[in-house]
């Protein structure tokens, strides 16, 4: 196996503000997670926004930043969403690749959008 990144463009949907990244998948994620540097650069004050509290992988509890609303841009999907501040690196998580019906692929090391509905997303309600 190994490790699985994205390029992804985030915009701040009241700033405007855009930045093209590279970001983990993250299957073990549930947000999209975002370093500080990335939220200055998406034009927010982390002192100023709402809180998460967290559950990290080693069991521990945070409270970071959630900085909202982000647009989220891969290939020709988009997802509207928050972000949590956290880490040295960004992660996509499984709610943001849900919704935009994306595929891992750990072998490939890709992310890809889902081959059986390449012009829009699906995503399952149940």
């Amino acid at each position: 196996m190994g490790l699985t990144y994205a390029k992804l463009k985030l915009t701040n949907l009241f700033g405007k503000q855009q930045i093209d990244i590279e970001a983990l998948v993250d299957t073990g994620a549930t947000f999209m997670c975002v370093t500080e540097e990335i939220a200055l650069q998406l034009g927010f004050d982390t002192t100023e926004v709402s809180t998460q509290v967290v559950t990290l992988a080693d069991g521990h509890q945070r409270k970071v930043p959630k900085i909202a609303p982000i647009e989220i841009a891969f290939e020709n999907r988009t997802y509207v969403t928050e972000a949590v501040v956290l880490g040295n690196e960004p992660l996509l998580g499984v709610i943001p690749m849900e919704a935009m019906d994306l595929v891992v692929h750990p072998r490939l090391k890709t992310l890809t959008i889902n081959p059986q509905h390449p012009n829009y997303p699906v995503a399952l309600v149940k």
